[in-house]
């Protein structure tokens, strides 16, 4: 016989909605009389797994707008219907790179919970994802009080505590000394990649593989110049304690321009120029510039407005820190961390643009500086805990850093797992980061395979994903082993493509429909037996 519960135990409201216990048991009761639950039917969705929200939206928990190669519209909808916390999820950049200092379930919980006031934390999302976040936003302050979460986070919400402790978190950062700078590239490359040293002695900082290194990047003078010069001010007029020069240096993000800059242009000007920066801060293109328009850019764009230089500071964003993968050990060199890193230099009209931290690594930072660094933890990128494990790691480019780092530590633990690296580039003359090391790794005898492929050297563009369908029977045997594959690099394309070719070896050498090989591959993702570093 079933026992029928009364309407006061029945969970209608469930128990991570932001009300107290008293609110909720009320709420429970109330509702469950109303609409006449007794207990004996059970129910939906809350009752069969889904989580029915305060303000009626459902959310089974699943999260299919989490994938980096999305665009923010297609997100969005596929978040249509849920949660305003989920939706503020489907507004990042999907890539739970740590840059913001959570990860991207993780800060859209703090949002949503009003722990994290900063909305523009989510650097590879850029103004598409501050804009978002600024409407949704809005959303919450219009919520009725009722449905408002608590300043303080529910007790069941999963939501990470930025980590006090020196150098562990963008909030504590620590000072790290510049040791050196090798170009990676021979005479002939289209690229310029820098293998970057830092000392740790004097931070304290140690990490694990896997982890990546946040650098707080300083602006380039002579563009800071440049904008002092169309701002009409002295290099020495005081804001913020400092002098201009200084703030512009250090403390705020001179690309892309926010619409915050766009606002105080509208603000201190009329006629068609201020409502062309109006349509601009509501994120509208009415010259079909507004991709390419940093803050430089803009001053030239309303060459007659020269805002205050404390209200144009104010206007601009933070600075900031940029996440690189380590391509080191902590194991094998302690007290050194090293990156790999592509310069980004590229041409709009007839100005050359420089990347922020890549630059500033590359050429105006010399050794002996100082520079704010900190260790940001993976998120789900680690070797595996038995050194027996096999581990296949695709890395091309720079890709290349985190798996020279497993290399190395796994050397220097003396593990006896097999090691297979997949690496690729444009030219083998030319682009072939760390040749004499990872030779001699396989003469040693601790890379068990290397496998290259360069896309330039022949007629036909040829790269890792092709290298890997080639030796399908291989990587399908390995994985059968119990191997642990990894990728690192570029989201958009190159993940996407070597996730392809793999699903296709698991259908050809696995003897599985696609279908299955599709579910073979993600059930490896929930196991930690793949797992990824894109960007």
């Amino acid at each position: 016989m079933n026992q029928i519960t009364p309407p006061s135990k029945i969970e209608i409201i469930p128990p991570g909605a932001p009300f107290s216990d008293a609110q909720r048991a009320w709420l429970n009761g109330f509702l469950a009389g109303a609409l006449g639950f007794d207990g004996s039917v059970p129910l939906s969705p809350a009752q069969n797994g889904a989580v029915l929200a305060p303000s009626g939206e459902v959310d089974d928990g699943e999260e299919p707008w989490h994938d980096q190669t999305l665009p923010i519209a297609e997100r969005m909808k596929l978040a249509e219907g849920r949660p305003l916390r989920r939706r503020m999820m489907a507004a990042m950049a999907q890539q739970d790179c740590g840059q913001c200092g959570y990860n991207c379930r993780d800060y859209s919980e703090a949002i949503s919970s009003r722990s994290e006031a900063r909305l523009n934390l989510c650097v590879p999302g850029g103004k598409e994802t501050a804009r978002m976040l600024k409407t949704l936003h809005e959303e919450l302050d219009k919520a009725p009080e009722t449905a408002k979460p608590s300043k303080e986070p529910a007790s069941s919400a999963k939501v990470s505590v930025v980590v006090s402790e020196p150098g562990r978190s963008r909030d504590n950062p620590v000072e790290a000394t510049f040791l050196s700078r090798r170009l990676l590239n021979k005479p002939g490359s289209e690229k310029e990649t820098w293998h970057i040293e830092f000392d740790l002695a004097e931070s304290g900082l140690d990490y694990v593989v896997g982890d990546s290194f946040g650098i707080f990047a300083r602006n380039d003078v002579g563009l800071v110049d440049q904008i002092i010069a169309l701002l009409g001010a002295s290099h020495t007029t005081e804001v913020r304690g400092k002098t201009l020069r200084e703030c512009l240096i250090e403390d705020v993000s001179l690309s892309p321009a926010p619409d915050t800059l766009f606002e105080l242009i509208s603000f201190v000007t009329g006629g068609a120029i201020r409502e062309k920066a109006r349509r601009l801060a509501q994120g509208e293109d009415p010259d079909g510039d507004a991709a390419t328009l940093d803050v430089m850019a803009v001053l030239q764009k309303f060459s007659g407005v020269r805002p205050h230089p404390e209200a144009f500071i104010e206007a601009l964003e933070p600075l900031q820190p940029r996440l690189y993968s380590i391509s080191s050990s902590h194991n094998a060199t302690p007290g050194k961390l090293s990156l790999t890193v592509d310069s980004v230099r590229y041409v709009i009209g007839k100005r050359k643009r420089l990347g922020l931290a890549s630059t500033f690594l590359a050429e105006r930072i010399n050794p002996g500086d100082k520079v704010k660094v900190y260790v940001q933890k993976a998120h789900g990128f680690a070797l595996p805990a038995d050194p027996r494990t096999p581990i296949i790691m695709v890395g091309p480019g720079t890709g290349i850093a985190p798996f020279r780092a497993f290399l190395l530590d796994r050397r220097a633990a003396g593990a006896p797992g097999k090691n297979w690296l997949f690496f690729g580039h444009q030219r083998s003359d030319c682009d072939f980061f760390y040749a004499d090391e990872l030779n001699a790794m396989k003469t040693s005898g601790l890379l068990t395979r290397l496998a290259l492929a360069w896309s330039r050297d022949g007629e036909k563009k040829f790269y890792v994903q092709d290298r890997m369908r080639e030796v399908g029977r291989e990587v399908w045997n390995w994985l059968a082993e119990g191997a642990h594959l990894y990728i690192c690099g570029d989201a958009k394309r190159m993940a996407k493509d070597v996730e392809r070719a793999l699903v296709d070896i698991v259908t050809q050498f696995g003897a599985r429909s696609t279908d299955e090989a599709v579910a073979f591959v993600g059930e490896l993702k929930k196991k930690g037996r793949f797992q990824l570093d894109v960007y």
